[in-house]
């Protein structure tokens, strides 16, 4: 009897136990479905905000891929030079602008140029030497092939000239993060002199300021506490320290596009993050240093590699000082490699109005001189393609001088020779980089 009036109890019971505990399930979710809720709406408000900082137009529809526009043509594999339609304007000028005060121009001659393409997935660039690990990836959203760059690593180039007195370097950084709750570790840059050693040597993984170096510290942090800290150092010893930089814009940049220059004149050294100046030390290198290499240095303590890091991508390093004004006034011939337009396309990239307004400051100084423009492509895609490309692109050029600069429309012509006169080899990635060019002539 007692047996069954225990059952009978247990069985009134159970649904009652059970639908509480259901509630109580449904509660939590609830209250989950509604912080993400809140979550994802602030997200959204905070991209919002962003994208009305960094200028860009709100949108209800999501953006369809665009190539990357650090890439050139032949650092684009899928399509040849020209083959995607190029309905462009001269110029993106709501970007351009925030250039404005841009200075920065490349060095007169490529002797490094890297994008990764052909590079083996899921392994180190052939040539570079490291002492961790460390592979050639793409990235969710971000086009383009990337080394990415692990903890406790430290990541040498397979560049083997020497850099001049005068000399840039540029590449793009990416720090990646797919989980926003795990800390960047710290990261380090810079460009050094291997001495008697190799600039691919094991020595240099174990002491990179052994003869010289410059070493950029980058620490992400949120809540606007991001900072960098640039040294320079010569036989071991501190050659010049700054101040902790405060970059509270870096966080806006995660999992975006970071342009990195770096010019050395001398002992000057000035180093840019996209437009920004960040900073222009008159002392910094040490008279003499024979600098050939640069390199990565992940330093310990973020989250897992796979959520939280860094990646590098589209390295060009040049030497040489181009003297705009004297090879334009009296040779009467100007060539750069420095004016950058999106993949297969003829918009003149932001980062191009460092060379762009070194000419028209020629031109408005030497109002006498009519010039034409003449725009150059490397082999890869048809003839046909890539001399329409020129063309364009050339044409692109004018109009941003007319428009931008004011430049007298009657002073400027423009023509395009594709591939015809290549001046560097079509089978390397430097030689290449190195027919991507626009001529001035005069006329």
């Amino acid at each position: 009897m007692k047996q069954i009036i225990i059952t009978i109890i247990l069985s009134a019971a159970l649904p009652i136990m059970l639908q509480a505990q259901l509630g109580k399930n449904i509660l939590n979710r609830v209250k989950s479905t509604a912080e993400n809720r809140v979550i994802n709406k602030s997200a959204t408000k905070t991209n919002e905000v962003m994208d009305k900082i960094e200028g860009k137009a709100a949108t209800t529809k999501p953006k369809k891929e665009e190539r990357s526009s650090s890439q050139t043509p032949a650092e684009s594999t899928p399509k040849p030079e020209g083959e995607q339609k190029t309905n462009e304007s001269s110029a993106k000028n709501s970007d351009l602008k925030l250039y404005a005060k841009f200075d920065f121009v490349p060095g007169e001659k490529i002797i490094y140029h890297n994008d990764f393409t052909g590079e083996a997935m899921g392994e180190l660039p052939i040539g570079w030497n490291s002492n961790g690990t460390g592979a050639v990836a793409t990235f969710s959203g971000v086009l383009g092939n990337w080394v990415k760059l692990n903890q406790n690593s430290m990541y040498l180039t397979d560049n083997k000239d020497s850099l001049s007195e005068n000399f840039t370097v540029e590449f793009d950084l990416l720090l990646h993060r797919s989980n926003p709750k795990e800390p960047f570790p710290m990261m380090a840059f810079g460009v050094l002199a291997s001495g008697s050693y190799s600039p691919v040597a094991n020595e240099l993984l174990k002491n990179y300021a052994g003869e010289f170096c410059t070493e950029l510290k980058i620490q992400p942090y949120d809540n606007n506490g991001s900072h960098l800290h640039l040294q320079t150092f010569t036989e071991r010893s501190k050659h010049l320290t700054t101040d902790i930089k405060k970059w509270q814009e870096m966080e806006q940049h995660f999992n975006k596009t970071i342009h990195v220059a770096m010019q050395v004149q001398k002992e000057r050294l000035r180093v840019w993050f996209n437009e920004i100046k960040m900073y222009d030390l008159p002392k910094a290198i040490v008279a003499g240093s024979i600098i050939n290499q640069l390199y990565f240095d992940v330093k310990r303590y973020g989250g897992p590699d796979e959520e939280v890091g860094y990646a590098i991508g589209n390295i060009k390093m040049a030497k040489g000082l181009p003297d705009t004004r004297h090879k334009l006034v009296e040779e009467g011939k100007f060539s750069t490699t420095g004016i950058l337009f999106d993949v297969n396309a003829a918009t003149i990239k932001p980062e191009s109005n460092g060379v762009l307004k070194e000419i028209a400051d020629v031109l408005q100084k030497h109002s006498e001189i009519k010039v034409k423009i003449i725009g150059h492509t490397d082999s890869d895609g048809s003839d046909n393609t890539n001399l329409d490309l020129s063309r364009k692109r050339a044409e692109a050029v004018k109009q941003f001088l007319i428009k931008e600069y004011a430049i007298d429309a009657a002073r400027l012509d423009s023509e395009g020779k594709g591939e015809k006169e290549a001046i560097g080899d079509n089978k390397t990635k430097e030689g290449k980089a190195q027919n991507r060019r626009v001529e001035f002539v005069k006329q």
